[in-house]
């Protein structure tokens, strides 16, 4: 028979798993005025805390704007990537997946360099999300020579 404490254990960790998988945020980027020009995105972003797992939905009228995922230095000069495909349905869902700095832009004519239309974000870690496990420890029967495993 399992012992109180066992019971109180279980219980708290589904409590906890269910507060981790509830947890995500969508973020409808603007709110009400959704992905256009002349808003002002970072004032916007300021008081947000995104979070790996959370979303980004962008909603404009499709034709009328896109959304390109791009690098600091393509942010800072409102340039969208050469030969990178844009998100043009008019209602597009980026996950965050991992924590860091993200930037986004609008390529459509001088929507980001005169309309302002482009946020950056930085996304913090989730508190919830399990621990990594950790790296076995490495065999005495593997050579140093093994290059070809996949690395992060």
């Amino acid at each position: 028979m399992a012992s109180f404490k066992e019971i109180v254990y279980v219980g708290v960790t589904t409590i906890m798993l269910l507060v981790a998988s509830t947890s995500a945020v969508d973020y409808i980027v603007g709110d009400d005025s959704g992905w256009t020009i002349n808003f002002d995105y970072q004032a916007w972003a300021q008081d947000k805390s995104f979070r790996v797992g959370d979303r980004l939905v962008f909603t404009y009228p499709a034709g009328v704007h896109n959304v390109f995922k791009v690098n600091g230095a393509d942010f800072r000069q409102c340039t969208a990537p050469v030969g990178a495909v844009p998100l043009t349905s008019g209602n597009d869902v980026v996950a965050l997946e991992s924590p860091g700095e993200k930037w986004y832009l609008c390529g459509v004519a001088q929507h980001c360099a005169v309309g302002n239309q482009k946020l950056g974000i930085v996304v913090a870690p989730n508190p919830w999300s399990p621990l990594p496990s950790p790296s076995p420890a490495p065999s005495p029967l593997l050579s140093d020579d093994v290059s070809d495993q996949n690395q992060d």
